[in-house]
C-alpha cells in the first residue's frame, strides 16, 4: 500500500483526502441549507456518517489531474472547468443508471448538456479549481504533516484505510437501500417512468420475501430514507419531476425547521 502511486501521489493519501473533503463538503451543504432553508436536514451521501462524497470525488479528481494544468490561475481554471465538469456528469449519469435517480438537474439552465452539466457551474468548476489548489489543498496538506506528526505516519495510514474500507461497505449498503426506496416509491404510486413494468415486478417479488420485508422495515424503512436524503427524486417520462418526499407528506424530511420557508428545491 504505501509504495502505490497515483500519478505520483499515494493512494493512502487519497483516501484520506476523500475523506477529509467529505467532511467538509458535508459541513458545507449542511451550512447551506440551513442559511438558505432553515432547516437542520441531512445533506450526507450515504446512510451512515457525515460524508458528502461529491465533493470528496470532486476534490480527489481534481487535486489528481489538475497536477497537469498547475502553470497558472488561468490554466487552473481552465483545467477546473474540463475536469469538473467531466466528474459531475459522470456522477450525475451513474446515479440514474445504476441508481435509477436524479441527484440534479439543470435542464432549465442555459447552455446544459443533457441537464447533467451547464455552463455556469462549469464555470463555477474553474473558480473552485484556483480556489481549491492555491488556497484550500496547502492547508489540508499542511493540517495532515500536523496530524501525522502528532499521531505517527503509520497510524494514519491504517486510519485513512480503515475508514475508507468503511466508506465502501457504507457505498454499497447505501445504493441498494436507494434502489429499494426508488422500486417503493415508483410502484406504489404508480409513477410513470421507463421499464415500469419491470420496477413492479421487482416490487411484488420484494414483497413476498418476508426476510427483504423485515430488512427494509428494520433499516430501510421510508422514515430513515426521506430523512437521509430528504431531495431524492425521479424523472417521469413527461419529463417531470417527483421528489419522494411530496409522496409521504406525514414525514418530515428534516430533523429541525426554523422557519415556514418552503425549502423545496
Amino acid at each position: 500500500m504505501k509504495n502505490k502511486k497515483i500519478l505520483g501521489i499515494n493512494l493512502w493519501e487519497i483516501f484520506a483526502y476523500f475523506i477529509i473533503y467529505s467532511v467538509a463538503g458535508y459541513i458545507v451543504e449542511s451550512t447551506f441549507a440551513l442559511v438558505r432553508y432553515g432547516v437542520i436536514e441531512s445533506r450526507q451521501s450515504f446512510l451512515y456518517g457525515p460524508f458528502c462524497s461529491i465533493y470528496g470525488i470532486g476534490a480527489v479528481v481534481m487535486i489528481i489531474f489538475l497536477q497537469y494544468f498547475k502553470k497558472n490561475r488561468l490554466t487552473l481554471f481552465a483545467g477546473g472547468i474540463i475536469i469538473g465538469s467531466i466528474t459531475e456528469y459522470f456522477v450525475s449519469l451513474v446515479g440514474e443508471l445504476i441508481l435509477h435517480v436524479k441527484w440534479w438537474d439543470y435542464s432549465n439552465m442555459p447552455l446544459n448538456i443533457n441537464g447533467r452539466i451547464c455552463l455556469y457551474y462549469s464555470i463555477f468548476w474553474g473558480i473552485l479549481a484556483v480556489f481549491l489548489m492555491r488556497v484550500v489543498h496547502p492547508r489540508i496538506r499542511n493540517f495532515m504533516a500536523y496530524i501525522i506528526k502528532k499521531f505517527s505516519l503509520k497510524t494514519v495510514k491504517i486510519t485513512a484505510i480503515i475508514i475508507t474500507v468503511f466508506l465502501a461497505l457504507d457505498c454499497i449498503i447505501s445504493a441498494y437501500a436507494i434502489d429499494l426506496f426508488t422500486i417503493r416509491m415508483i410502484s406504489e404510486n404508480n409513477l410513470n417512468v421507463a421499464h415500469k413494468d419491470i420496477i413492479i415486478e421487482i416490487n411484488d417479488s420484494i414483497s413476498n420475501s418476508s426476510f427483504r420485508m423485515k430488512m427494509i422495515d428494520t433499516f430501510f424503512n421510508n422514515e430513515k430514507m426521506i430523512k437521509t436524503y430528504p431531495n431524492l427524486k425521479v424523472q417521469q417520462l413527461d419529463g417531470s419531476i417527483v421528489y419522494f418526499k411530496d409522496l409521504l407528506p406525514d414525514i418530515k424530511p428534516y430533523f429541525f425547521k426554523f422557519s415556514e420557508h418552503d425549502y423545496k428545491k
